[in-house]
């Protein structure tokens, strides 16, 4: 509990209350956020037997703590005479902005969001809400908390995309839940210390104890977005791990500008699990371990790759297991065209150790488009298993 002896104060002190109108919840929410700002208070949403409807473009000023009652929850909650989640839920029914924007120093826990007016059946009522939370675009934001989210019927989920002149630093990101339905969970860009992502989780079944569900239909339109549902570039020493992505068209993009560790992840019915890029060979280098991926989704063959390498840079990958199959949950073409593919025309390496190939048309797993790349596999497995242990390319220049 966040009450006065915490530091704390109950939003429901402020007027912020179920059976208000949104006009009204947003103005005295912002009202407590400003009275927290001061001191570095935090605020308790009440959980309620009905959602507290609260206009969007909240700005969650410096300092302030927004807390619920939460742990994610990955199936929803719900009430026991209808379809509506119950608890600490901010219901957004608005498109005019991003639901919260938030400053330096700020935190949300526990909290459950609803887009009750999401289309579930039909894609092209599909609402394209702005993200659910945003940083501050007109200032450096640094130091952000979001811990233990769940999110319904979202378009966007979390917006860091920053710039280089206003960068963000140390954003945490942890046990956070939901299906966004442009395929964006969380996107990070200009972060230049340390961004973390944690023990995140997207899937299309987040509402199902809540009594609804997204048609298929819905499900391919969100493949055929072409999004990555962790999106990072322009970043330090970034860290991934225990990530899951089910039905996005991608799962991890890491750009060109970034570098890091990912590790302990499962990407489920991609056509891309995961793509890397890479500007330079001095710091743009990846290591990559303990992962399972499954890509087979949409209808071409030809473009379904677990493992896309591009650029410069240096990727080392280990254990790191691409199978495939079918899933009535989305389109699919049961298997994918390789185990990886590697692109572009300046020098990269490439290493991989134990992984774990199969279901790929090619006759060898990986593709190499790129002249001046240098892969090597050791005690790999491949779709006929047998061990795979090869090197790929010009090693030292020398044709092999």
């Amino acid at each position: 509990f966040c009450g006065a002896q915490d530091g704390g104060k109950n939003i429901r002190a402020f007027n912020v209350l179920p059976e208000n109108d949104a006009a009204t919840n947003k103005q005295n929410l912002q009202k407590a956020i400003d009275w927290a700002s001061s001191s570095g208070a935090a605020l308790w949403v009440e959980p309620s037997e009905e959602p507290y409807t609260i206009g969007s473009g909240i700005l969650l000023k410096r300092n302030v703590s927004l807390i619920g009652v939460h742990g994610p929850t990955p199936r929803g909650t719900r009430h026991p005479a209808k379809k509506a989640p119950v608890g600490s839920v901010f219901r957004i029914i608005d498109s005019a902005h991003a639901f919260i924007t938030v400053e330096s120093a700020t935190q949300i826990k526990g909290i459950q969001f609803w887009y009750s007016n999401q289309e579930l059946t039909d894609p092209d009522k599909i609402i394209h809400y702005p993200p659910t939370i945003q940083l501050n675009k007109t200032g450096r934001t640094e130091g952000v908390t979001l811990t233990n989210l769940t999110f319904y019927g979202e378009y966007i989920a979390m917006d860091f995309n920053a710039s280089q002149r206003q960068p963000c630093e140390l954003i945490l990101i942890e046990h956070c839940y939901g299906y966004p339905l442009s395929g964006e969970f969380i996107r990070i860009d200009y972060c230049y210390d340390i961004p973390r992502f944690l023990h995140c989780h997207v899937n299309p079944s987040n509402m199902r104890q809540i009594g609804y569900r997204f048609s298929k239909a819905v499900i391919d339109a969100v493949v055929k977005n072409g999004t990555y549902a962790y999106s990072i570039n322009h970043t330090d020493n970034a860290q991934l791990m225990d990530l899951f992505t089910f039905a996005t068209y991608g799962g991890i993009y890491l750009g060109n500008e970034s570098y890091g560790q990912l590790t302990n992840f499962n990407l489920d019915c991609v056509v891309v699990g995961l793509y890397k890029g890479g500007s330079n060979t001095k710091n743009r280098n990846w290591q990559i371990a303990q992962g399972s991926i499954i890509a087979n989704a949409g209808t071409e063959l030809e473009i379904i790759h677990p493992i896309i390498i591009e650029g410069r840079g240096h990727t080392a990958i280990t254990n790191v297991e691409a199978f495939s199959g079918d899933n009535g949950a989305l389109t699919n073409v049961q298997k994918s065209y390789d185990y990886m593919e590697v692109r572009g025309n300046e020098p990269l390496t490439v290493s991989l150790v134990g992984c774990r190939m199969r279901n790929y048309q090619t006759e060898i797993p990986i593709t190499m488009k790129h002249p001046a790349a240098v892969v090597q596999a050791v005690a790999c497995i491949d779709k006929n298993e047998k061990l795979y242990n090869t090197i790929l390319g010009k090693p030292n220049g020398t044709d092999l």
